[in-house]
């Protein structure tokens, strides 16, 4: 039997080898003419590149780029096909701000950002007194931009930064002019001296070192807090640290205020006062009816507010000061800027959110369901301020009037179930 097995085998072996060996020459004949096409396909692309470097060049030069700098920057460069890719194919859908917050704020990121709190403790000294900027604030937005660094050791999310800002200048659609504006602005830091074209790394679209400063801002708010003789957001903690700080303090950063509380609203509350205009100070808001959670006081009462409400009015409710939008200015959504308060808050020692996130009505947030609402709205009579896919004060009002209508609370949450029973007629 173990024979009989053996010739079968050799039997079907052979004729496979022999056909194997007729088939070489015409696979060297096909791979020779992909590699020959794909070849002229990428001396075509790098054509069209290297014609769109010789013409950057002389507006990189007219801006104050020395012709050393440029060169140095641009030999041998290639413009980054996954770059492009990425550039054309952003999500339109964002995450409920509940899990956007369930994903940052981490067990792990909290009691990272503690352990970098102790261990950079004589810097954050340093750093919280000449800047004014909260420490925690500052180990926040270090662990919700570079996760404390660790991501700057990942190859396939840190990039060379000329080459990435370079490939959006060339062809990166509505990103163009930020890409050409960024990259000029990034060999003024070569020419700087601040670093070398080969370490000056970062993300897809130019953002760089541990807290993520794109060239321009980095241009305007670094420091050389180590005095070393550059300003060094790549390597130097301190230096990358510190000019966050900077960053926030020049923005606007009132030194003792927080970024705001967490609050419980009564049913009683006229749901207008919500609109994010309306200021008035901590005590005001008291004699509303809010009460800061976990029965606690407001620690200075004539510090002006306003009230937020991401998830309507089963979720979680805050009266934002004025440094949560001084955090919006790093990045301006609320989401980001709420993570990075209470990430700042957990690495501080403060406790969870005291409301949870409602699950079962998550915000609409594409671009073309807000048209959708915003269009219903409009054929309803309600004043949205145009079908444009943002939600505004007037879009905001025009949905409350209609909650109010319809017997909801009228909170102008932009939800799901809003948008079915504007659907349903």
């Amino acid at each position: 039997m173990p024979e009989c097995r053996i010739g079968p085998a050799r039997m079907v072996s052979e004729p496979v080898r022999s056909r194997s060996a007729a088939l070489r020459p015409i696979a060297g004949l096909v791979m020779g003419l992909v590699f020959l096409f794909g070849g002229l396909a990428t001396a075509a692309a790098d054509s069209g590149f290297n014609a769109w470097v010789k013409g950057f060049r002389g507006e990189a030069l007219a801006a104050g780029v020395s012709a050393q700098t440029f060169d140095r920057a641009f030999a041998g460069l290639t413009p980054d096909p996954e770059i492009l890719d990425k550039a054309s194919n952003q999500p339109e859908f964002v995450r409920p701000i509940g899990d956007y917050l369930n994903a940052a704020v981490t067990d792990s990121r909290i009691e990272t950002g503690r352990e970098k709190a102790q261990e950079w403790k004589s810097w954050l000294d340093r750093i919280e007194s000449r800047f004014g900027v909260d420490r925690h604030v500052i180990l926040a937005i270090w662990g919700m931009e570079s996760t404390y660094g660790a991501v700057l050791d990942n190859p396939r999310i840190v990039r060379n930064v000329i080459r990435s800002l370079a490939t959006l200048a060339y062809k990166g659609g509505k990103r163009r002019k930020f890409g050409k504006t960024q990259l000029i602005a990034a060999l003024m830091i070569l020419q700087r001296g601040d670093t070398i074209p080969a370490r000056m790394t970062g993300s897809w679209a130019g953002a760089m070192g541990h807290t993520q400063f794109i060239p321009t801002t980095y241009n305007a708010y670094a420091v050389d807090i180590d005095s070393d003789g550059s300003r060094n957001i790549w390597t130097s903690i301190p230096d990358a640290l510190a000019s966050t700080a900077n960053y926030l303090s020049e923005s606007g950063w009132r030194t003792g205020e927080t970024w705001g509380y967490e609050v419980l609203v009564p049913s009683t509350f006229d749901f207008a006062a919500a609109d994010s205009d309306k200021s008035r100070t901590l005590a005001a808001w008291t004699r509303l009816g809010l009460r800061r959670t976990g029965g606690r006081s407001f620690p200075r009462p004539n510090d002006k507010a306003t009230l937020m409400l991401p998830a309507g009015a089963r979720g979680p409710a805050f009266l934002m000061l004025k440094n949560f939008r001084v955090i919006k200015r790093y990045n301006n959504a609320d989401a980001y800027a709420l993570a990075v308060g209470h990430l700042a808050d957990r690495i501080r020692g403060g406790g969870t959110f005291e409301r949870t996130w409602p699950a079962d009505d998550p915000p609409i947030s594409s671009r073309k369901a807000i048209r959708e609402m915003q269009a219903l709205l409009s054929k309803r009579g309600f004043d949205t301020g145009g079908v444009d896919g943002r939600i505004g004060p007037k879009t905001r009002r025009a949905i409350r009037a209609f909650q109010k209508q319809s017997g909801m609370i009228p909170d102008a949450y932009p939800s799901a179930r809003l948008l079915d029973l504007l659907r349903s007629g």
